[in-house]
């Protein structure tokens, strides 16, 4: 006979579980005791919320289940935020949960309430655990549905009594699942669709991210010449430094990338993810689109793709690869030509070396500091678009930045996150002032853990995404400022190092120190978002509007 919480650990460490992330509660103390006496890792973080982020970027990087843990009650609720980042990005995660006894309670409703249905909405699979001898088979079943495309959130219950019964179940082995490949006639289909065409594009989304299909897009780049935009989320699959790299459609319309998108005769979609912004939109007299991606596409008034690739992706790509011959007809300069016309306003723009910093400026002194495989982990904000346009990935996976949930509050886990699956990468989070300080706290969590990380917080003492917003439409500057700590102080507390940028020279000597340095570290970095609306949302638009092609 094996205690069910001993039961409950060796289904984890049988589907390869290396850490819990999370914060014990009461009701978990026997999970908490049998995790004592595992080869599985404890992170115990100072918010459930924080565990939760971590979990879900430890599965974003390694494709395999982040597992966090809380109490019932407000430990539950405090995960709901992570569980949806997870189900919305596509990052598989089990959440584990304490709850009173089931069977024989003498405490009312205290702390109670129904967690398993507050989950059902942002995950995929949601159980409590009512008999211990069912453990096994739903544990297997939590994690074969987190990690099915599209990956996401699953929860399970484990209440106080449950872990303490007595069960002869074993745990259940994982079995060998493979993505199903495409058929032959959609590749052909495919594959004559691009034969024909006059200009193709590739339009490259987070699925592409998710399941590693970088090595067959690039190597379709490079022997067809067609040239690819990404989404946010699709930052990275290819180098994004490629001469056929055309940019990322981080503004929703308008850009020069848009215009780019609007001289193909054929889009080919790979990795579409309906959670994402749009990044063209089809009419009946638009560009054909290819649809490649493990599920088929979800029909909506702007997206009808006329041929459906349905299979594992970079399967899917290697045989169209392996098909098509590249066309003499192709013509991709109308495209190139707008790519030029944003690289030289980029240009314009990034060597303003004001004080506070000014944000093209900011991310090429980053995108400078960083080497090809750092990682940065961006907050929300409005930094996140002058990074999703201006920053060019070099590897998957590269630039962590949520276009889905589009929660703050995720950059500092998710940069600690990443510093414990890649310890020998340079990781840096980048945070707006509000995002950091919704979980500023993990500070301490990351210095006790030795991990080595830059947090770059990007000073404007106000909410300034939704301020840029409020200027857009016209009104009047109220209510989104604040007053922030001391950061420098603030670091130094928990036994980090802080730094306060002085000027733009000094911006680029405090990022090599710092990612040249161990430890975690803290720069403090006012900057100048008056330009914001003036650039984003006229300057942008009217320059690529102007564009003969």
């Amino acid at each position: 006979m094996t205690k069910a919480s001993d039961l409950f650990i060796q289904c984890l460490e049988e589907e390869g579980v290396e850490y819990v992330f999370g914060v014990p509660g009461e009701e978990n103390l026997d999970f908490l005791e049998s995790l004592s006496h595992s080869k599985i890792q404890l992170i115990l973080t100072r918010h459930e919320q924080g565990a939760g982020f971590m979990a879900a970027t430890y599965a974003r990087h390694t494709g395999k289940v982040g597992v966090c843990l809380a109490t019932l009650g407000p430990g539950a609720t405090n995960l709901v935020t992570a569980a949806a980042y997870a189900q919305l990005g596509g990052m598989p995660v089990l959440m584990i949960t304490g709850q009173k006894p089931i069977k024989s309670s003498k405490q009312g409703r205290f702390q109670i309430l129904d967690v398993v249905d507050m989950m059902g909405p942002i995950s995929k699979f949601t159980h409590q655990l009512a008999s211990a001898d069912n453990i096994p088979s739903r544990v297997r079943e939590a994690f074969r549905i987190a990690t099915t495309e599209k990956p996401g959130a699953t929860h399970l219950e484990f209440p106080e009594d449950i872990a303490e019964e007595q069960s002869e179940s074993r745990p259940i082995p994982p079995s060998l699942s493979r993505r199903p490949i495409a058929e032959a006639k959609a590749i052909r289909a495919a594959t004559k669709r691009l034969e024909a065409a006059k200009s193709p594009v590739l339009v490259i989304g987070g699925g592409a991210n998710r399941t590693m299909s970088s090595r067959m897009l690039t190597q379709f780049v490079e022997k067809t010449g067609i040239p690819f935009v990404t989404t946010q989320l699709g930052k990275g699959v290819i180098d994004e430094t490629s001469d056929k790299y055309l940019g990322c459609a981080a503004l929703s319309a308008g850009d020069f990338v848009h215009r780019a998108i609007e001289t193909a005769d054929l889009i080919v979609n790979v990795g579409h993810d309906v959670i994402e912004k749009p990044p063209f939109f089809m009419t009946q007299d638009s560009a054909d689109v290819i649809h490649v991606s493990c599920n088929t596409a979800e029909v909506d008034p702007v997206y009808f793709p006329q041929v459906e690739v349905i299979g594992d992706i970079a399967n899917a790509i290697w045989q169209i690869k392996e098909d098509i011959l590249p066309q003499g007809h192709w013509n991709f300069d109308k495209m190139l030509t707008a790519r030029a016309a944003e690289v030289e306003h980029t240009a314009s723009l990034d060597d303003d070396m004001r004080h506070p910093i000014y944000p093209p400026h900011l991310v090429k002194a980053v995108r400078e500091a960083m080497p090809a495989d750092g990682i940065i982990a961006l907050d929300n904000g409005v930094y996140k678009i002058w990074f999703a346009r201006n920053y060019n990935a070099r590897q998957p996976n590269t630039v962590l930045l949520d276009n889905a949930l589009a929660t703050m509050g995720a950059g500092l886990p998710s940069a600690m996150g990443s510093a414990m699956v890649y310890p020998d990468r340079k990781v840096m989070a980048i945070c707006g002032d509000g995002g950091f300080m919704m979980n500023s706290q993990e500070m301490e969590t990351a210095v006790r853990l030795g991990l080595n990380i830059t947090v770059l917080i990007l000073r404007d003492d106000a909410y300034g995404m939704i301020r840029w917003k409020q200027a857009n439409m016209g009104f009047k500057d109220y209510g989104l400022t604040f007053g922030n700590p001391d950061f420098v102080k603030y670091a130094e507390s928990y036994g980090a190092n802080g730094h306060r940028v002085e000027s733009a020279n000094h911006l680029k000597e405090l990022l090599d120190s710092c990612l040249g340095s161990e430890g975690v570290h803290l720069i403090d970095c006012p900057v100048d978002y008056s330009d914001n609306d003036r650039i984003l949302n006229h300057e942008i638009k009217e320059l690529s509007a102007k564009l003969e092609l």
